[in-house]
This record gives structure tokens, C-alpha cells and sequence, in this order.
């Protein structure tokens, strides 16, 4: 996982813009993906672009748990999964998605924040980065960010809430309680804002014009756009049938024997088994951990155990992760299956 607070030396010494050219969710997606793979060392993106009516899940997250799918789709709504991991969120035209691609070395999420928040200072709003991945504007948050790498290259992706309808955010997601208490209020609506609360001259453009500005303004050169050249239709549209599918939007679901939940700092886990014989044919591992690629590995090792406390606790234990956080994640599930068998 890459580390937030990475003080390596930033070498980037050319900046790019992207502007998608569509709103459908699967097809951004896609363009984020082909674009990370495509960045160039000593170089940062930056994609901008919107989606249409959609919500957008975390890559383990459980489709059905965490929003109304029948109800979206009904209403002519998308659901999609990103690459990343944290929460479910809703998209609409009132909102600005952005995403930063760059190379592991050159990686600085505060310096990333900086664009954001330096962005919305511009129409006067004093926003504030806080938590594992909010920025805050007078105590709620108007962005939420999540994090992405793979070999060398890594993204940072986050909304910007210029000027939601809120009354979808109930209407499709299904916020737990446990969540919301964790964050001293009663319900998903009370804890968001738009920045158009603040300042209701900021529209979609002009927060754009002003992304542009502080990005150059914060990595000290001009950003230029993307070169035409540089994108390859054919691969992108190869990607956004990946995005598409079912089999990615809606992952695949067990008839479990066994489940068991809880939320914790890093984020809320759900473990579903399939028992037979004594043993764990099958498990499933749902959550919003912002560490997206350590999930499976919990799954994996949980699969073929005996199911007995003891047994997969010690099955737990010894991945015995370098990451303090990944050690945290480790004994709290550990901690769990204890507690709930």
C-alpha cells in the first residue's frame, strides 16, 4: 500500500491535464485505468470528469449491502466498482471527479490535498483535510478521496461536491449506522456538504479552472493538456467492458453458512463462510478499508481452514504483515472471530 506521508523527493518536472468527454461511469473508469498505465515517469495527470447518475463502490465492497441496486437501475441510474478501496459514494452532474496519476517515487498525497483545498480557497472556502481520506469545509466534508497502486504507478482519486442533489444520497445508499455514529451524526445528509453552501457562484467550470490553477500553482510549472496522440480509443473501450460487466459490478455472492461484521478505525469488515465438513470451502471478505489489495489476502488465507476459532486465528496471525496498519487489520478480524464464535 502506497504510504500517504511519503517524503521521498518529487521529481515530477511536467504536469498534464485530462478533461473527460463522457458521463458514463464505465467508460471514465476505464480512462482513469488506461491513463495510469500510460503515465510517464517525472510526470503527474490530472483527470477530471463526472458521471451521470451513478453510484461508485469500493472494489470489495458488497453491491447489495451497501446500495439499492434494483432501485438504481429502475431509475436509470449506474452502478460501478472502482479499483480502490474505501466507501460507496453517489455521482451526479453537481459533482467534479479527480484523479492524480503518477509514479510511486514522485507520490505526495499531501501535495495532491494541496491542489484541493488550495482550489476551493479561491472562492473563500477553508477547507481542511482530515481523517483517512476527507476534506472537510466548516466540519463536513465535501471530498472524499481513496487510493489506487499497481508496479510502480499509483493514482489518488477523490470528489469534489460543488452541487449534489442530496436527496439521492438516501435514496440509493445505505449508510450503516455504525458509520454514522463513528462520526458523531444521525444520517449521510447531515455529515456532506456542497461547496455551493458556501459560495453559490461556484459551478462545475469555474472549480475546474480553478483545479487547473492550483495544480500548476502547486507543482511550480504550467499544466498542459494531454496529447491527443497519447490515448488509444481501442484500449480504453477493451477496459470499459471489464467495468461493465456484471461479473465486476456486482462480484459474486455465497450462500454462507456463517457471517460475522463489525467497524473499526480502518474501516468495516463483513466475513461470510461456506462450511462443510468442518472446514471453510468458501469465504468472503467485504469492506471499505482504504487498503484495497490486503482484503483478498485475508480471504485467501481464511479458505481451507478448519472452522474453529483457534484455527483460523493462527492462519491469521502468521501473515505477521511489515504494515502496522495491515497488522492492526489482521488482529482486529483475528479478534473478531473470537468474539463471534
Amino acid at each position: 500500500m502506497v504510504n500517504p506521508d511519503n517524503e521521498c523527493a518529487i521529481m515530477i518536472n511536467e504536469i498534464k491535464y485530462y478533461l473527460a468527454e463522457q458521463t458514463i461511469p464505465y467508460y471514465n473508469l476505464a480512462t482513469e485505468e488506461y491513463l495510469l498505465n500510460n503515465v510517464k515517469e517525472n510526470e503527474c495527470i490530472l483527470y477530471l470528469w463526472q458521471n451521470r447518475h451513478t453510484v461508485v463502490i469500493g472494489k470489495n465492497q458488497n453491491c447489495w449491502k451497501e446500495c439499492k441496486v434494483d432501485k438504481l437501475a429502475e431509475e436509470g441510474g449506474f452502478l460501478a466498482r472502482r479499483l480502490s478501496g474505501g466507501g460507496a459514494v453517489f455521482h451526479d452532474l453537481g459533482n467534479l471527479n479527480f484523479t492524480f496519476l503518477i509514479h510511486k517515487k514522485d507520490y505526495d498525497v499531501s501535495r495532491q490535498l494541496k491542489v484541493i483545498t488550495e482550489a476551493a480557497a479561491k472562492f473563500g472556502v477553508n477547507a481542511v483535510q482530515t481523517g483517512r481520506n476527507d476534506i472537510l469545509a466548516d466540519g463536513r466534508k465535501f471530498s472524499g478521496n481513496a487510493f489506487y497502486e499497481t508496479g510502480d504507478r499509483c493514482y489518488h482519486h477523490g470528489t469534489i461536491m460543488v452541487n449534489v442533489d442530496m436527496d439521492y444520497l438516501p435514496r440509493y445508499l445505505n449508510v450503516s449506522l455504525k458509520k454514522m455514529r463513528s462520526k458523531g451524526v444521525d444520517s449521510v445528509k447531515a455529515r456532506v456538504v456542497n461547496l455551493t453552501d458556501f459560495n453559490p457562484d461556484i459551478t462545475i467550470e469555474s472549480m475546474i479552472k480553478a483545479m487547473l490553477e492550483s495544480f500548476g500553482d502547486v507543482y511550480g510549472c504550467k499544466p498542459t493538456p494531454l496529447e491527443g496522440s497519447r490515448i488509444n480509443q481501442a484500449a480504453i473501450d477493451k477496459l470499459t467492458e471489464k467495468y461493465a460487466s456484471d461479473e465486476w459490478r456486482l462480484g459474486k455472492s455465497i450462500d454462507f453458512t456463517c457471517e460475522m461484521d463489525e467497524r473499526y478505525e480502518w474501516g468495516s469488515v463483513t466475513l461470510q463462510f461456506v462450511v462443510s465438513e468442518g472446514k471453510v470451502s468458501q469465504c468472503e471478505v467485504y469492506s471499505d478499508a482504504m487498503d484495497a489489495e490486503f482484503i483478498p489476502v485475508i480471504r485467501q488465507c481464511l479458505e481451507g481452514s478448519e472452522f474453529k476459532s483457534d484455527a483460523m486465528r493462527e492462519r491469521l496471525l502468521k501473515l505477521a504483515p511489515s504494515d502496522a496498519l495491515r497488522r492492526e487489520m489482521t488482529t482486529d478480524i483475528s479478534n473478531l472471530i473470537r468474539e463471534s464464535m
